[in-house]
C-alpha cells in the first residue's frame, strides 16, 4: 500500500500548541488505521521563526514534542527578510522530501511563506485556524490569513464565522471543514499536568494553601509595543490596576526590548505590577488558570480565557475571534488607558458572566483534522 507523505510546520510559539495535538492525532490514526486507508506519515518542521529557549525548546518540552526533523533556523528580521528566508528554505525542503501535503498552522509569517512554497510546487496545503478575520489589514497576521486561505486547499475551521468569512471570499464550500480549536486541545490535555506547576510559589502568589488574587498580562502585537506613546499609556494602565491587585507581566522579549529603549522601565516597575522572563507552556497555563483578570493582546489567550471561564480584557479595536465575545468571557477595551482600568476595575468587581464553550471546543479537534486527511486522494 503507498503511504501519504505530510509536512507539519511549526515557526512561532503559537505554532507548537496547535501542531502538538495534530501529531498525536497522526501517531494514533497510524496505530489504529484498519482498512485500505492509507498511513499518514509525517515530518516536522520548524522554521525558526522563534528560536530562543524560551519562546522555542521549553514548548517542545512542556508539549512532549520530539525534535523537529528538520530545523531551518531562519530566526529574525523584518516580515519581509523573515518571509523571503522561510520561503527559500522550505522550497528546498519540499523538492528534497516531495510531500503529499503540507500543513500550516495559525497566522504568522511561516504560515503565509510555507504555504506559498508548497503551492507554487503544486503541493496540496492544510491550513488549521484557517478563517479568522479581524478585517483590519495594518495587522501582518491578517495579511497572511487571508493570502494563506486563498492558496490552501484544505481549510480548517474553528468556529462557523470562519465558515462564513471564507464562502464570502470565494472558497468553495468543498475546501471548508468545521472541526474546532487546536488550541484546546492543547489546553485539556495539559490543564492537570500544569497544575503541578509551582511557578506560583516561585513568583509569590502562594501563601502556603492560600492563592492571593492577581492578573495576568500579555502584549505583543506591534501596534501596542512598538510604539512608545501606546506602551507608556498601557504601562500607566496597568500600574493603576495594581495598585488594587498583583499584576504579573510575563514579557515578551521584544517588548521587554522595547520598555528598555523607550526608556519606560520606571513606568513598568510599580509596586503591584512585576514583569517576569517569558514562562513555559505549562507554567503560563497554571498562572492563568489561577488568575482573576486576564489582560491581552494574543488571539489563542482570548480563546483559552473562555475555556477556562476567567475575565478576559483585550488590548486591541478589534478581534479576529469574536465568538470568545459572544460565547465567552472576552471584552475588547482597546489601548485607552481609561478604558483598561475601568474595565479592569469592573471585571474585579461584578466579573464577567461565563456562557456555554463554543460548539467543538471539546479536545477532538485534531482528530476530526486527521479523519478528513485520511481521506485525502
Amino acid at each position: 500500500m503507498t503511504r501519504h507523505k505530510v509536512i507539519l510546520v511549526a515557526g512561532a510559539r503559537p505554532n507548537f500548541m496547535k501542531v502538538a495535538p495534530v501529531m498525536r492525532a497522526l501517531d494514533e490514526y497510524n496505530r489504529t488505521r484498519r482498512g485500505k486507508t492509507r498511513p499518514l506519515d509525517y515530518l516536522l518542521v520548524h522554521t525558526g521563526q522563534h528560536y530562543d529557549a524560551s519562546m522555542s525548546q521549553i514548548f517542545f518540552e512542556d508539549l512532549g514534542l520530539p525534535a523537529p526533523d528538520i530545523h531551518l533556523g531562519v530566526g529574525s528580521g523584518t516580515h519581509a527578510e523573515q518571509t523571503g528566508k522561510v520561503l527559500i528554505e522550505f522550497e528546498k525542503v519540499c523538492l528534497r522530501e516531495k510531500p503529499d501535503l503540507v500543513v500550516v498552522v495559525g497566522d504568522v509569517n511561516s504560515t503565509l511563506a510555507c504555504a506559498l512554497a508548497a503551492t507554487k510546487l503544486a503541493i496540496p496545503v492544510a491550513h488549521v485556524e484557517a478563517g479568522l478575520r479581524s478585517f483590519d489589514r495594518s495587522m501582518p497576521e491578517e495579511i497572511n490569513r487571508i493570502l494563506t486561505d486563498q492558496i490552501s486547499d484544505y481549510l480548517f475551521t474553528t468556529c462557523r464565522d470562519a465558515d462564513r468569512n471564507l464562502v464570502r471570499e470565494g472558497i468553495p464550500k468543498r475546501k471548508i471543514h468545521f472541526v474546532g480549536n487546536v488550541m484546546v486541545d492543547s489546553l485539556l490535555s495539559h490543564i492537570h499536568l500544569a497544575a503541578k506547576s509551582d511557578i506560583l510559589e516561585r513568583l509569590g502568589l502562594k501563601d502556603q494553601e492560600t492563592p492571593e488574587k492577581y492578573a495576568v498580562v500579555t502584549l505583543h502585537r506591534p501596534s501596542n509595543v512598538d510604539d512608545r506613546k501606546a506602551l507608556k499609556g498601557i504601562l500607566r494602565a496597568l500600574g493603576r490596576i495594581g495598585r488594587k491587585i498583583p499584576v504579573v507581566f510575563p514579557a515578551h522579549p521584544r517588548t521587554a526590548k522595547h520598555i528598555e529603549e523607550f526608556g519606560l522601565k520606571t513606568k513598568a516597575s510599580g509596586e503591584g505590577l512585576r514583569i517576569v522572563a517569558p514562562l513555559s507552556y505549562l507554567d503560563f497555563l497554571c498562572l492563568m488558570s489561577k488568575a482573576v483578570l486576564v489582560l491581552t493582546d494574543s488571539g489563542g489567550i482570548q480563546e483559552e480565557t473562555t475555556i477556562l471561564g476567567i475575565p478576559c480584557l483585550t488590548l486591541r479595536e478589534n478581534t479576529e475571534r469574536p465568538i470568545t465575545i459572544r460565547k465567552g468571557t472576552n471584552v475588547l477595551v482597546g489601548s485607552d488607558p481609561k478604558r483598561i482600568v475601568a474595565a479592569a476595575y469592573r471585571a474585579l468587581e461584578k466579573g464577567i458572566r461565563r456562557k456555554k464553550p463554543p460548539r467543538y471546543w471539546d479536545g477532538m479537534a485534531a482528530e476530526r483534522i486527521v479523519r478528513v486527511l485520511a481521506k485525502m486522494e
